[in-house]
């Protein structure tokens, strides 16, 4: 892809759902840049309003910022006839959270991304919908493609060990899908719906599956185990240990969300993006024990603490990043030491982004 397909979106509006979030609010300002218009649609309730608009730059009285829920049909119906592209980010994203109320994923994750997928199927100015998914729809891959002995009686938590101790598995656009979470499989059905939904009327749509996101400015929340480098970073600030959930051995493709935005973008107007399935990762396997080894470098002294595995929680793997280089003509540029380097320095200037329920932890108790 060249990068002058980029001036294309100059001048057009493009509609973010989930557009006030983390991803949402990056995307929207990469637009900016880029002179297109972004319509944010978002319920911004994930949040303080404070945190949207001192942290991410969202302020809810503008004109283009659309508060509300992608279940309302007459309001994503407005909002689609007015773009003409398409970001679908808005979800339940907390893996954590769609374990404890699946109801509240089925909500948002299904109904939401019907509600978006049927007002872009009846609207004629759309020129394309980019579907965000993520790389839990690929679980721990499929243990037939393993390599090494197998036992039927062992246990996968045997299989995994002794195979992530060899090479940690590549993930494949083209592989089966093992969604092992709710989070996970609402988003396997968010891309087999969107293919079915689209397909037939003709729609262009690209579906971009993200690994592990990170970066400033991202804000923990309270019960979750997802947003590592966030986690970690703050937990350390703090002079708190560090939870290595199952000792740590998971392995992530750890991806600032600043590729994640530029990487979305591109899918809005690469012309080979169409129709097509897109790992969103940087190529490289990170253990979560080496992303608290690269933490601890900026505060020395941490501790670390072996904590159990949450449910839901994969082993992981990388990404097979040679489609999103040959379709978008592009790779992430940030590393994971590079991006952990600038959280920490950004979290040193925004000490009220830690948030007050993680102080209370390292407050000694009161007599």
């Amino acid at each position: 892809m060249h990068d002058t397909q980029l001036n294309d979106l100059c001048g057009k509006t493009v509609l973010v759902t989930g557009g006030g979030g983390l991803i949402g609010s990056r995307i929207a300002a990469h637009l900016r840049r880029l002179g297109a218009r972004p319509l944010s649609l978002c319920a911004l309730d994930a949040y303080p309003r404070q945190t949207y608009r001192d942290l991410f730059g969202v302020d809810a009285a503008h004109p283009d910022v659309i508060v509300g829920n992608v279940q309302n049909p007459s309001l994503v119906k407005k909002a689609v006839a007015e773009s003409d592209y398409v970001i679908h980010a808005a979800a339940l994203a907390d893996v954590a959270a769609c374990t404890r109320k699946p109801m509240g994923a089925i909500h948002t994750n299904i109904t939401g991304t019907q509600v978006v997928l049927d007002a872009v199927a009846a609207c004629e100015r759309t020129r394309r919908m980019v579907f965000v998914s993520s790389a839990s729809v690929y679980g721990n891959g499929n243990p037939d493609d393993w390599a090494g002995p197998r036992d039927e009686h062992r246990t996968m938590r045997q299989l995994l060990e002794s195979v992530y101790g060899r090479t940690p598995p590549q993930f494949r656009e083209e592989a089966q899908l093992h969604p092992m979470s709710v989070y996970g499989n609402t988003k396997a059905w968010g891309e087999t719906q969107t293919a079915l939904t689209l397909g037939p009327v003709g729609t262009s749509y690209t579906v971009v599956r993200y690994f592990s996101v990170y970066g400033e400015p991202q804000v923990i929340k309270e019960n979750s185990h997802s947003w590592v480098v966030d986690w970690f970073a703050n937990r350390a600030s703090l002079g708190l240990p560090l939870h290595l959930n199952g000792g740590g051995n998971q392995i992530r493709d750890l991806v600032h969300v600043d590729d994640i935005a530029e990487a979305t973008v591109r899918s809005l107007v690469a012309p080979r993006a169409h129709n097509e399935t897109i790992n969103v990762g940087s190529g490289t396997p990170t253990s979560i024990r080496a992303v608290a080894e690269l933490v601890a470098e900026q505060y020395p002294g941490t501790r670390f603490m072996e904590t159990p595995l949450p449910p839901g929680d994969p082993m992981g793997g990388y990404a097979a990043t040679t489609r999103m280089e040959s379709v978008l003509g592009w790779r992430p540029g940030i590393t994971v030491k590079q991006g952990v380097v600038r959280y920490a320095n950004w979290l040193a200037k925004h000490r009220d982004a830690v948030p007050a329920w993680l102080r209370a932890e390292s407050e000694p108790s009161a007599a």
